[in-house]
């Protein structure tokens, strides 16, 4: 598969962010032409799939500035420096965006949301047995309701659109496929 692999010749950064940074690389196609690549370098994420002992999904609604609107999804965050485990950042996401702990979480899968223009990947987690005794708190630029809901609420608003994020639908639809729905 050799053939299709392109060679970075040449990087530029053109931002750097709190969150990301941007690059515009030159590459070398397979072809042995040159040609142009806008690059979104991410730091990676996790979220977690949070299923109350009474099987309530639990999300979060939060403002994404970027869409200008209120979005549903699961709990979430970036990586950061500390980060040595994506499990232990899942956890402090799930203790942070709600009221519950998990004393385990179950690695579903990673991915990469968008590969066309960002390195960003996320770890997906589910947490079956959690309990309401979170003292942690968002951080301080981070606001959000915490609403439960029951698979069939959630595949309704997924129909209808009111649920749009994707590491959502793709948390709930595995949900849907185990044997514990």
């Amino acid at each position: 598969m050799k053939h299709l692999i392109e060679q970075k010749k040449t990087s530029r950064k053109y931002f750097s962010g709190r969150v990301v940074n941007v690059y515009q690389d030159t590459v070398v196609l397979p072809n042995g032409n040159t040609a142009t690549r806008d690059v979104v370098r991410h730091p990676g994420g996790v979220c977690v799939l949070a299923i109350t002992p009474e099987k309530k999904i639990v999300l979060v609604r939060q403002y994404r500035y970027p869409l200008g609107q209120l979005t549903l999804e699961i709990p979430a965050g970036k990586l950061d420096s500390t980060d040595i485990d994506p499990m232990q950042a899942a956890l402090r996401e799930l203790a942070e965006e709600t009221p519950y702990t998990a004393q385990t979480l179950e690695w579903l899968y990673s991915f990469y949301p968008t590969p066309g223009f960002c390195d960003e990947k996320l770890h997906m987690y589910i947490a079956r047995d959690i309990y309401l005794n979170s003292e942690l708190t968002p951080d301080d630029d981070e606001f959000l309701d915490v609403e439960y809901y029951s698979v069939e609420e959630v595949q309704t608003m997924i129909a209808s659109g009111e649920i749009t994020d994707g590491k959502t639908i793709m948390a709930i639809q595995s949900y849907m496929l185990s044997q514990d729905c």
